[in-house]
């Protein structure tokens, strides 16, 4: 009997510790979603002091975590943002680079709730150093954030999401007071209002004064044909433009009106990037040599049974359209759900010619999705392809590339392993069993911990280095009190909050984290019904302790939750 009850969760386990092939390993828990960017990012200073990636995702467990590497020390941390969160693959963190280089991580609850979360690195471009939570409160439910910073208005952010009436949205912010808050000094505005309910964006801003976007009609589960859109915000004017620079509206007077009409087309022929039969979506909007918009999507056949990769590029006159692949049908395993989900495609911000697209492949274990790059001449003509990876065992989908990282080794990231739904619900328990894997294989390898204690007579000495493992275990009905006691440096749950506390010498470090799950979602519908569910309490948990020269880190299964400067 036992072994008929483990045996399930084995199964659970090993789909969601999975390995991937031809790539390296993030994390072996994590996905994200396509349209809340940049999901990661790549950072260099000219001073030469700081050298970063950033990769954002969120797990089945609603952890909200992100990986930073350190390329000047060799050093990998994986970072607990937020626990205990929405636990579905639309609320994956995006990041900004504030001007003094502190990294400013947005995110959001999928669709049912009128705030954005955000936290801020209190070192310059060191996420293991983020500052408390902070909120940004709106009128509207919020998804998908996508902030940036131009250089034509260095003293604003800039935030697009999806927002009012479920249309593309954007507001100005201030940058961070010495508190770490923002106010909002310009919008919300709707800038669009089309005929479909939901229409899906996706922006760049060229770093100087525009922002691009590409949008359709609605989603293509609801429309057809599901239309393309291209549109840019002048900032310096706050006006929206067409891609021949015409003026559409003035974004605070009121929005814009799309629809699918005739007359529509005919009087706004350069606001159209494709008005086929097709049900169409979005998966990249980027910029090439010639400051010209190049856009990666997809058509989708009337049964959305088949979809058919495209490569849409302005050439200053008209847009030039390349196709590049079917992808078959929709790419996770759970039949007549989310058919329109294709395995995805991303362009290559430097060098635009190189779109790296999901595509079922037959090979030694089947048909599986594969990553394949394809080379375009310029005519927009397919030049070579090559596969990325070949031979796995399971789907590797959503490719992208992280900005920034042209002078980099790590430039490509996607998701690995079995999609069941986007949340995680009493229907689709297993929610997204992926990992995160990049093509950078520079991680470094286990060590030898050093420094290495047990609790037992061990007593906190300032002055000495150590590194301390152990198992907790905890008692949900007595969810509180010492967790761990080393001399005068305590480890403390509070009940009431459910956060743990750092103690000493009459200090308190309280951790920005819940010590507890997500999981708690699995006994519920499949629904985004805004509601925050008692949190899942822990059993037990995996803790570790660094400390050396003053600053203790602290770990919760192996994600780094604090990090204290002790005094």
């Amino acid at each position: 009997m036992r072994a008929k009850l483990i045996l399930p969760f084995l199964i659970l386990y090993l789909f969601c510790h999975l390995w991937p092939a031809q790539g390296h390993e993030v994390t072996a828990e994590g996905a994200w979603c396509w349209f809340a960017d940049p999901r990661a990012l790549h950072y260099e200073n000219k001073k030469g002091t700081i050298n970063k990636t950033y990769i954002g995702y969120i797990d089945v467990h609603g952890n909200i975590k992100a990986m930073q590497y350190d390329f000047k020390k060799k050093r990998q941390d994986e970072v607990l943002i937020r626990s205990y969160f929405q636990p579905d693959d639309h609320n994956n963190p995006t990041f900004l680079v504030l001007p003094d280089e502190r990294i400013m991580i947005f995110y959001s609850r999928h669709t049912d709730e009128s705030c954005f979360y955000y936290r801020i690195s209190r070192t310059p471009g060191d996420i293991t150093t983020l500052g408390d939570e902070k909120v940004i409160k709106t009128k509207d439910n919020t998804t998908y954030p996508s902030p940036f910073i131009l250089s034509d208005d260095p003293e604003h952010i800039y935030l697009c999401w999806r927002g009012i009436g479920w249309h593309p949205t954007v507001a100005r912010l201030s940058l961070p007071d010495q508190d770490d808050q923002v106010k909002v000094d310009w919008g919300p505005y709707q800038i669009v209002k089309s005929t479909g309910a939901r229409p899906y964006a996706k922006y760049m801003s060229n770093g100087k004064d525009k922002i691009y976007f590409a949008y359709t009609t609605g989603h293509p589960d609801n429309e057809e044909p599901n239309f393309l859109y291209f549109n840019y915000i002048d900032i310096r004017s706050l006006q929206l433009k067409d891609v021949r620079g015409n003026i559409l509206s003035a974004i605070a007077d009121g929005t814009f009106k799309v629809n699918k009409t005739t007359d529509y087309v005919r009087r706004y022929p350069s606001t159209l990037v494709d008005h086929s039969s097709a049900r169409d979506w979005v998966w990249q909007v980027a910029s090439d040599e010639n400051n010209h918009p190049v856009i990666a999507m997809v058509r989708i056949s009337s049964d959305k049974n088949s979809h058919d990769y495209y490569y849409a590029k302005w050439n200053g006159h008209e847009w030039k359209m390349t196709f590049l692949a079917n992808a078959g049908g929709h790419f996770h395993q759970t039949p007549n759900l989310e058919k329109c989900y294709s395995a995805g495609m991303a362009i290559d911000p430097s060098n635009t010619n190189h779109v790296y697209c999901s595509l079922p492949v037959d090979g030694k274990q089947g048909k599986v999705y594969e990553i394949i790059i394809f080379v375009l001449n310029e005519d927009g003509e397919i030049a070579s392809t090559e596969a990325v990876t070949k031979d796995s065992q399971y789907n590797n989908v959503r490719p992208y590339i992280i900005p920034g990282s042209e002078d980099s080794p790590l430039r490509l990231t996607w998701m690995f392993g079995n999609y069941y739904d986007w949340i995680v619900s009493s229907r689709y328990p297993q929610g997204y069993c992926t990992g995160i894997a990049c093509d950078f294989k520079g991680f470094p390898d286990a060590k030898k911990k050093k420094n290495l204690v047990t609790e037992k007579n061990f007593k906190f000495n300032p002055k000495k280095a150590f590194t301390l493992e152990q198992t907790v275990t905890l008692d949900a009905a007595h969810y509180q009190g010492t967790l761990l006691q080393l001399g005068d440096l305590e480890y403390y749950l509070d009940g009431k909050t459910m956060k743990p506390e750092v103690r000493y010498k009459g200090k308190v470090y309280t951790s920005s984290n819940i010590l507890g799950t997500s999981d708690c979602w699995k006994t519920t519908s499949r629904s985004t019904g805004g509601k925050w569910y008692t949190p899942q309490k822990y059993e037990s948990f995996k803790l570790k302790w660094e400390y050396n020269k003053g600053v203790l880190c602290v770990y919760i299964n192996g994600l780094l939750d604090q990090k204290i400067e002790i005094k």
